[in-house]
């Protein structure tokens, strides 16, 4: 069965990266999607996702958005498989394609938020964290990063909106505290939402200090992006603005403890 998988993955694939008709390449890689989210990875990650990433290289940006939206649906449901995908969102998050570099920063939100419950889970559950999860919150760091570099200095209000979004729900994520549970979730997909409190106790990855150190910086960009909102679009400062109530409060809160320095 794992022999069959391959070969019409292999097939499809090759479709995807080499037919010239556009519709072609994208019900190939739909269908590919479809067999890799039914097929046992154990046994056909490691053959046929080089092959799914050449699909960065394409020319066709509905083909990249359509790779985002595969890397993502992939990471989610069998996250250990996914350590070799992870490089293709933060090539891809500089895209010369607004809207495949939207789809990225949206999928790597997902990713970033389900590798955090992930990280917290598996070290409450059985006091270790895999090599793989390692990897992959290595690459999210490298995301996070990037993504706040766009939200400071990109060009195009698109990505630059998503971006600042992103910053928003890191102030939620690495709060103490946080009373926002459910209104992550619809960010982070996950069926556990991740919770400061969660590693405050120690973690191997994950240091709570530092997280929370985080979300303040995050949180007095999103206050130098607003006082500086005349030299801004609109919709720019109108998403700085529209930031969750509860953001603020939480820091406001921070910032009356001396917590923000």
């Amino acid at each position: 069965m794992a022999v069959s998988q391959r070969d019409q993955t292999l097939s499809l694939l090759a479709a995807a990266n080499n037919h010239g008709d556009l519709a072609v390449k994208l019900s190939s890689l739909k269908q590919a999607k479809d067999i890799l989210l039914a097929a046992d990875l154990s046994l056909l990650s490691a053959e046929l996702f080089p092959y799914l990433v050449e699909l960065q290289s394409s020319h066709e940006p509905l083909v990249r958005k359509t790779l985002v939206e595969t890397i993502e649906e992939i990471s989610l449901k069998t996250m250990e498989y996914s350590p070799v995908l992870m490089p293709v969102l933060l090539t891809l998050l500089n895209d010369d394609d607004s809207v495949v570099a939207r789809q990225t920063i949206v999928a790597g939100t997902h990713i970033f938020c389900k590798a955090l419950d992930e990280l917290a889970l598996q070290f409450q559950r059985h006091g270790l964290v895999e090599r793989w999860l390692e990897e992959i919150w290595s690459w999210m760091i490298k995301f996070k990063d990037t993504v706040f570099q766009i939200a400071l200095e990109a060009k195009s209000v698109g990505p630059r909106l998503l971006a600042i979004k992103f910053m928003e729900t890191c102030v939620l994520l690495f709060m103490p505290d946080n009373d926002s549970r459910g209104k992550i979730t619809e960010v982070g997909r996950n069926a556990h939402m991740f919770n400061i409190i969660r590693v405050a106790g120690g973690h191997p990855v994950l240091d709570s200090v530092a997280l929370q150190s985080e979300a303040n910086r995050c949180f007095l960009v999103l206050l130098d992006l607003l006082s500086s909102s005349g030299g801004l679009p609109g919709s720019i400062t109108i998403s700085v603005v529209n930031s969750k109530q509860h953001v603020w409060q939480q820091c406001a809160r921070l910032i009356r403890s001396d917590v923000c320095m």
